[in-house]
Formats: C-alpha cells, sequence, structure tokens
C-alpha cells in the first residue's frame, strides 16, 4: 500500500513539479525518502528562507507554481518572509512544512509550530492536512489556487503520520477544479468597459499606470496596443517594469518615490488615470489625497478587493488585464489626439532626463547599458 509520501510526490508528477528547493527534517524524512527515487530535482538550501525566496525566484522566472518544503517547527516558521513576500508580489508558490504527528496537534510537542494560523494573512489559502486520503485532492486544489485569480502562495501542512502512514485509493481527481467562494472573474463587465473607453474619449491627458498584473497575465503585447492605438503615454510600478519596453516613445519610466520625474510630473497633472493590474501602493501614490489631483480614475484589476481600496476609483472593472485590455481593443472609439500632451511630456524627458554617462567615473547604469548592446 502506498504511504502519504509516495502518494505526494506522485501528485506534485502530475501538476509537473520539477524542481523543488528545501531543507530536511525529522517530519518530512519520509517525503525525502520518496523525493529521492522521484525524476523531480531537489536543490537543498543552507536556511529555509533560501528556499522560499527560491521557489518565488523561479516562479517569477520561469512562469511556473514555485514549491518550497521545510521541516515543522522552526524550519517553518523560516519559511514566513518568503512567504510573504510572495503574497505581497501576487507569485505563485506552494509551501510544504512538515508537523508534528496529528495525536499531538495542540500539545506543544517538540518543533510544534500552527503554521496555518501564522501563514494566514501572508497565504492565499493553506491546508493542514489529516486524512492521507485527501492529499491527491488537496495538492491539486493547493495548484489550482496559487496560479489561478491573483497569483500567490498556498501552504500545505503535513503532519508525520500522515505522510509515512498508509493510504486508501480516494474518489478519482475531477480534470477540472472547482471551488465554492472561489471563481475568478476573467472578462471585464461589457457596460464598465464601455464607460471606460468613453472616459478615454473625452481624456485630454491620460495616462496609463501598469502593474504587475500586467506582467502576470502576459498582457504586454496587449498594453502596449492600446497604449498606441489609443496615443496614451505610460508608467508603470517596480512589479510592472518590463511590460512595455523602456526606450518606447510611450514609455515613461517607474512613477512613485524612486520613479523618473517625467512620471511623476505626467501623474499629477493628467486628467485620467487609467490603472492596469496596479495597486496604489504607497511608495507610488505618497499621500493618497495629492496622487493624480485632477484625474478620473480607471482601474482594472483581477482582485476586486484592491479595486477602491486606497484610492477612489470613477470606473471599477474587475477581470484579467489581458482579457480587458482586449475587449477595450476591440471597442476602442475614436479619439481626439493628444499632442499638446504628448508635448509637455516630451519637454520634461528633455529636461529631467535619466543620465548615467559621467566622464569621471563608470555608474552601473552605463555598464549594463553597454552590456546589453553586445
Amino acid at each position: 500500500m502506498k504511504t502519504g509520501a509516495r502518494t505526494l510526490i506522485e501528485a506534485l508528477q502530475r501538476e509537473g513539479v520539477d524542481t523543488i528547493f528545501g531543507y530536511p527534517g525529522g517530519s518530512v524524512l519520509p517525503i525525502y525518502d520518496e523525493l529521492y527515487d522521484s525524476s523531480i530535482r531537489h536543490i537543498l538550501v543552507r536556511h529555509e528562507q533560501a528556499a522560499a525566496h527560491a521557489a518565488d525566484g523561479y516562479a517569477r522566472a520561469s512562469g511556473r507554481v514555485g514549491v518550497c518544503l521545510a521541516t515543522s517547527g522552526p524550519g517553518a516558521c523560516n519559511l514566513v518572509t518568503g512567504i510573504a513576500t510572495a503574497y505581497m508580489d501576487s507569485v505563485p508558490v506552494v509551501a510544504f512544512t512538515g508537523q508534528v504527528p496529528t495525536g499531538m496537534l495542540g500539545n506543544d510537542a517538540f518543533q510544534e509550530s500552527d503554521i496555518t494560523g501564522i501563514t494566514m494573512p501572508v497565504t492565499k489559502h493553506n491546508y493542514l492536512v489529516k486524512d492521507a486520503g485527501d492529499l491527491d485532492r488537496v495538492v491539486q486544489e493547493a495548484f489550482y489556487i496559487a496560479r489561478t485569480g491573483r497569483p500567490g502562495p498556498v501552504l500545505v501542512d503535513l503532519p508525520k503520520d500522515v505522510t509515512n502512514g498508509p493510504v486508501k485509493n480516494g474518489p478519482p481527481l475531477p480534470e477540472k477544479v472547482s471551488l465554492r467562494g472561489y471563481q475568478p472573474t476573467y472578462e471585464g463587465h461589457v457596460r464598465q468597459i464601455d464607460k471606460a473607453l468613453d472616459l478615454i474619449v473625452e481624456a485630454g491627458r491620460p495616462l496609463i499606470y501598469a502593474g504587475g498584473g500586467v506582467v502576470h497575465s502576459g498582457a504586454s503585447a496587449e498594453l502596449l496596443e492600446f497604449a498606441e492605438a489609443a496615443a496614451i503615454p505610460v508608467t508603470t510600478t517596480l512589479m510592472g517594469l518590463g511590460a512595455v519596453p523602456g526606450d518606447h516613445p510611450l514609455a515613461l519610466g517607474m512613477l512613485g518615490m524612486h520613479g523618473t520625474q517625467t512620471a511623476n510630473y505626467a501623474v499629477t497633472e493628467c486628467d485620467l488615470l487609467i490603472a492596469i493590474g496596479a495597486r496604489f501602493d504607497d511608495r507610488v501614490t505618497g499621500k493618497i489625497e495629492t496622487f493624480a489631483p485632477n484625474a478620473a480614475v480607471i482601474h482594472i484589476d483581477i482582485d476586486p478587493a484592491e479595486i477602491g481600496k486606497n484610492k477612489v476609483v470613477d470606473v471599477p472593472i474587475v477581470g484579467d488585464t489581458k482579457a480587458v485590455l482586449q475587449a477595450l481593443l476591440r471597442r476602442m472609439k475614436k479619439r481626439g489626439d493628444t499632442v499638446d500632451w504628448m508635448a509637455r511630456i516630451g519637454a520634461w524627458k528633455a529636461q529631467y532626463p535619466l543620465s548615467y554617462r559621467d566622464d569621471d567615473r563608470l555608474r552601473p547604469q552605463y555598464i549594463i547599458r553597454e552590456l546589453s548592446d553586445l
């Protein structure tokens, strides 16, 4: 009869996992025994925090769900900073942690910690598996939650008797996961899209404020096409860097505390701000009451909880940024030119360039630019 650990590894293989970042310990040794004989590559870190950050980096670089593994108690707690980073940046990670046997839960056993309680504020969802027969379902759901909607981390806590004990055959897994209470909205409402287009037609000084949601959705091409079709300049957040080419005439660079003067002046002067996959973070807005003070605001985001949370919005659109941008392009209306607005932006760019050439010293930006041109 299969063990819970064997079932877990098989479930991970079904999800296409090829790499796990982890650090072993007593409560996860059954998992490591099975992992040793599997095709999954294990990368040994020197501290559990590194495992969580590595899984986060893997997910960002590959576009797949990152996976990390740690033992119970201190090992699990050491993952928290990396999990919180993935949560704040909307990165899909599934973290597996060992736990004391189910019969010892709540008894302050050696290396017991309430890791599901600890991580509740920094995960999309978490599980404490008490029956090995639930492992297949839990793994399938965990990966589904991590990568759908607004991506984010999920934690699965595994008591040692669950991974070490036998597993009875459970019901077959569904082809498609359906979770009551979790139904992400992907298509924006047509009425809201038309309202947004009306504002875009009327605007004389529009500005796109693009965040990490554009990158996560793979909507860079749609964003650029929309910006070019409507002749609207684009500024991005730190997480949105790369959504448009930095040398494009419509690109203003990053905004906010560490942004360009051009981008920040444009936000202050615009009469329409189109926020796409961004959350009005304080490092971007500063004092929220003075951020885009003269602008109507359109906010497009897949997470309804983000819309209106920090900034009052005139037209909210809940949906996947790629799908909403495609809908905007399909229904695009003819609008007036923005020649005067672009001339002002061009003047700001000329007055406040990102200067990195220096006769006396080599600046890092100059070196990177030269290397990229090779």
